[in-house]
């Protein structure tokens, strides 16, 4: 919960003078039973004229709106201080997230992230909000109802203070035992929604393979997981309510009995009753309350532990004092030096990497799926450490650099970035200074130029969610003028023309070669195509170089870049 008071704290005065305003209106509330009491028992026998009950009418109608008021005012700013602290959550939380690194990333996963940064701050809002309009409101009743009865009549009370535990046993016991069962339906729930979103992504594949009637009978198998978690829950805490009006109105009941019985007997006024049966609604709703309260406590508790665990994860890819890894002058530009890396510290994913490539020159790396190719580009961007050895960019070890600065040296496009649902020009721009001029010169570069005006609206055609209304050639190309548009130092394509024909392929290449002279490339593919005119090209099987050259002297010296070259003969893919 020390995350929760973190950011309340700002809204201490906010949330005190709420807590007063809604102690007002709740103090008010209590005296109304007693001024019903002292309208029946006093000013109807003693005095009975119209006017004094017309007017003590007029101030339990006043103090009724009075307390309105003072419960309305002070929800609202419940309200108000609950969404303003859950704001800062989510922004700090989603930041934290997004500046996570790779290995982080890989321990909390992208759903349990999404969760996080969704149901738990839900969760986390919910309770400021409520624990602000009921942490208040039902103790006071509690305690409030109890004394006023106690003064008014000790031996009624009696029989209410009996009820009072039993109801809240009751209360509490099926309150437990139903957050158990609604941590079961939260997981039926992303299971399903699970099933939905791999659906709903790969719908035309469904299609295609008519295996429509499978799918849904695995998206009904799921849902039926869900009703049957959710009918469990919902008539485990179905109970509560109407137990608690049956202790209720045994109560009221008990309550009417005893006190007839003293009226008979001149022990107690028949107001005094009639007091006594709201009284004991209130204190009744109360101890609901402080109930709900426990339960969303609980809950506020597990998220608020669950977002704790990201934001206070520290980050572990600091920058280096360059005293520990000086730079090294030499004339190469990128240089792996001994280089071995493990995502799960067990088996090694890169082993004794050793390159260089200089300015201005293209590297390609071919290998089969899970060799190493785009981990090698993972820590050259550094989204992950290497374990031993180091990379330099100009002499400089990559964990020497600000992050800031070295993240704008590279431009990239990936085979399965995003696009958003927004204007072509915006999704190319992405956020950064760039003039239109550069932009429309990256999507000439990019073969992007012909096809984006071929739309009615140009550069501002607004593609689709993940740009479903264009193919995954034009999505490819629109990556590529993305990472283009900046002038990076240095660009990479990771299997990102994995989509494009031959001609448009080559085209590209030759663009590249043509207008970013200055600009070192890293061409990650699977066709020797789209690496053959590279400076540089090395062939990774299970995380070793076993082939490092040119197109030509692999062709010479490296059996399986020849079975490669020779199995695409013609245009067609390896595996």
């Amino acid at each position: 919960m020390k995350l929760i008071f973190k950011y309340i704290q700002p809204y201490i005065g906010a949330m005190l003078i709420g807590l007063l305003i809604k102690m007002t209106g709740t103090l008010i509330e209590l005296a109304l039973p007693y001024i019903l009491s002292y309208i029946i028992d006093e000013i109807v026998p003693n005095d009975g004229r119209l006017s004094m009950i017309v007017f003590w009418g007029a101030i339990m109608v006043l103090c009724a709106l009075i307390a309105l008021l003072c419960n309305v005012k002070a929800n609202r700013m419940a309200s108000k201080v609950a969404r303003e602290c859950t704001r800062k959550i989510r922004h700090n939380l989603f930041y934290k997230t997004i500046t996570l690194s790779g290995k982080q990333l890989d321990y909390f996963t992208i759903p349990s992230l999404e969760s996080r940064l969704t149901t738990d701050t839900y969760n986390v809002q919910n309770f400021i909000g409520r624990i602000q309009r009921l942490g208040v409101r039902a103790p006071l009743l509690l305690m409030g109802g109890i004394i006023v009865t106690l003064i008014m009549d000790a031996h009624l009370s009696l029989v209410m203070i009996a009820i009072l535990p039993i109801i809240f046993m009751v209360v509490l016991f099926i309150s437990l035992k139903g957050v158990k069962l609604y941590t079961n339906v939260q997981t039926s729930i992303d299971n399903m929604v699970r099933v939905v979103r791999e659906d709903s992504q790969g719908i035309r594949v469904i299609k295609a393979l008519s295996k429509v009637e499978t799918e849904q009978k695995r998206y009904d198998y799921v849902n039926k997981k869900l009703v049957s978690a959710d009918k469990k829950a919902s008539l485990t805490l179905g109970f509560v309510n109407p137990i608690m009006n049956l202790l209720m109105n045994l109560g009221i009941t008990f309550v009417v009995l005893i006190g007839a019985q003293r009226v008979m007997n001149m022990q107690t006024e028949p107001g005094k009753i009639v007091a006594f049966t709201q009284y004991f609604t209130m204190i009744s709703t109360a101890t609901l309350s402080i109930t709900r309260i426990f339960m969303m406590f609980t809950k506020s508790t597990a998220s608020a532990s669950r977002i704790a665990e990201v934001m206070d994860t520290k980050k572990d890819l600091v920058v280096l004092d360059q005293e520990m890894m000086p730079i090294v002058k030499d004339d190469t530009y990128i240089v792996f030096d001994h280089v071995c890396f493990s995502y799960n510290q067990t088996k090694d994913n890169l082993k004794d990497i050793n390159f260089t490539l200089d300015k201005g020159k293209t590297l390609g790396i071919i290998g089969a799926t899970g060799s190493g190719k785009t981990t090698i580009i993972n820590l050259l961007m550094r989204l992950y450490d290497v374990d031993s050895g180091s990379i330099r960019i100009n002499g400089q070890d990559v964990r020497t650099i600000p992050e800031e600065k070295l993240h704008t040296l590279f431009g990239v496009a990936m085979q399965n970035d995003f696009l958003y649902s927004d204007t072509i020009f915006e999704n190319i721009r992405f956020g950064r200074n760039i003039e239109k001029e550069d932009i429309k010169e990256a999507t000439k570069i990019a073969q992007a130029f012909d096809f984006i005006n071929s739309f009615p609206e140009g550069f501002n055609h607004v593609l689709s969610q993940k740009a479903t209304n264009i193919s995954g050639g034009q999505k490819q190309r629109l990556l590529i003028a993305r990472a283009l548009a900046n002038k990076p130092n240095i660009l990479i394509l990771d299997d990102s023309s994995s989509a494009l024909d031959y001609r448009t392929d080559a085209n590209l290449r030759k663009a590249i070669s043509q207008n970013m002279k200055d600009t070192t490339t890293i061409i990650v593919a699977q066709r020797v195509s789209s690496v053959m005119n590279a400076n540089l090209i090395i062939v990774l099987e299970e995380g070793e170089i076993i082939g490092m050259g040119t197109h030509q002297e692999l062709m010479e010296h490296c059996n399986i870049y020849k079975e490669i070259s020779d199995s695409q003969m013609g245009g067609s893919f390896i595996d």
